[in-house]
């Protein structure tokens, strides 16, 4: 054979000394495999990848939480402040005027205050008076901080936690604080994940929102929207079905199908109910049945009432 003839079969070395063709050099790494399957969330196809995906959307557009925009809250008065600290509202501090008489309420007040570890501040009555602008104190002022609103997506991600189908309450030109605190303590009874208000004309997280909601409000996050039919469709983009509560809606709550399910649920002001876009941009209305002609019922009732059905169900 001449000098430079191979025989046929042979491995040919390449410059790197790796194997080029032959005797299956490529066969045997064409049958050595890929490695381990990827997880759920790691296959662009897998419902699992677009759910994480979607989380991760949320989580880059979140905002960052902001307090009440008043700042701190003043409770001026020996009954108010008595009532704050049995209804366990979280107080930053309480500022008593100096020299004060002391009475039976303002005994309990000492007593409260050092059960649940509240500073207390002697000041005098002047600076007393320009911290709560001129309000009937009675010597004694409780200071409330700031609440911290939930972004409204914060929610979700907290049912997504517990493993659970979501269920939020959304308040929609509800301007009583009462009302507001009657509803948070609905949705701790009744396991929510929460409530969602406006930011504007709508009843905030004041004192008076968090000793109605008799505790519930230090269990049940309250989350503000700017626009709340932006955020009603963007509950909708993430799989959550959403109902409004009218007097003429198209089923009745003992009714409902879809209560078992990621659910938001839309309750109004009394007399003006829902708004007209948000409305419209629900997936179904849904009324509650009544034995008499009573037009509307407070936002605290209904949700109460709306919430134990769907409890029911789920």
């Amino acid at each position: 054979m001449p000098g430079n003839s191979q025989r046929r079969g042979a491995i040919k070395k390449s410059g790197k000394g790796n194997p080029t063709a032959g005797s299956g050099g490529r066969r045997r790494q064409g049958l050595e495999g890929k490695g381990p399957t990827p997880r759920a969330e790691e296959r662009p196809n897998h419902k699992a990848y677009k759910m994480a995906r979607a989380t991760d959307k949320r989580q880059a557009a979140k905002p960052k939480r902001k307090g009440s925009d008043g700042g701190p809250e003043w409770v001026a008065g020996r009954n108010s402040v008595v009532e704050l600290l049995r209804a366990k509202v979280p107080v930053a501090g309480l500022y008593i005027a100096e020299g004060i008489e002391r009475d039976e309420r303002l005994r309990e007040i000492f007593r409260l205050s050092s059960e649940y570890h509240v500073p207390m501040l002697e000041i005098t009555r002047n600076e007393l008076d320009r911290l709560t602008t001129g309000a009937v104190h009675q010597g004694i002022a409780a200071k409330l901080n700031a609440y911290e609103y939930a972004h409204p997506d914060d929610l979700l991600d907290l049912a997504a936690e517990r493993g659970e189908d979501p269920l939020v309450v959304v308040l929609d030109g509800v301007t009583d604080p009462r009302n507001l605190g009657a509803v948070v303590r609905s949705a701790s009874g009744f396991g929510a994940h929460g409530v969602v208000i406006p930011e504007r004309r709508s009843a905030q997280m004041t004192a008076s929102a968090w000793k109605t909601s008799a505790g519930a409000a230090a269990r049940v996050r309250v989350a503000r929207a700017t626009n709340l039919t932006r955020q009603i469709k963007a509950y909708q983009e993430a799989g959550v079905m959403v109902i409004g509560l009218a007097a003429d809606g198209d089923v009745s709550l003992p009714d409902l199908e879809l209560a078992d399910g990621p659910l938001v649920v839309v309750i109004g002001s009394e007399g003006k109910g829902i708004s007209r876009l948000v409305a419209e941009n629900c997936d179904q209305l849904v009324s509650i049945p009544m034995a008499s002609d009573l037009e509307s019922l407070n936002a605290g009732v209904a949700a109460g009432i709306a919430l134990y059905a769907i409890s029911q169900h789920r």
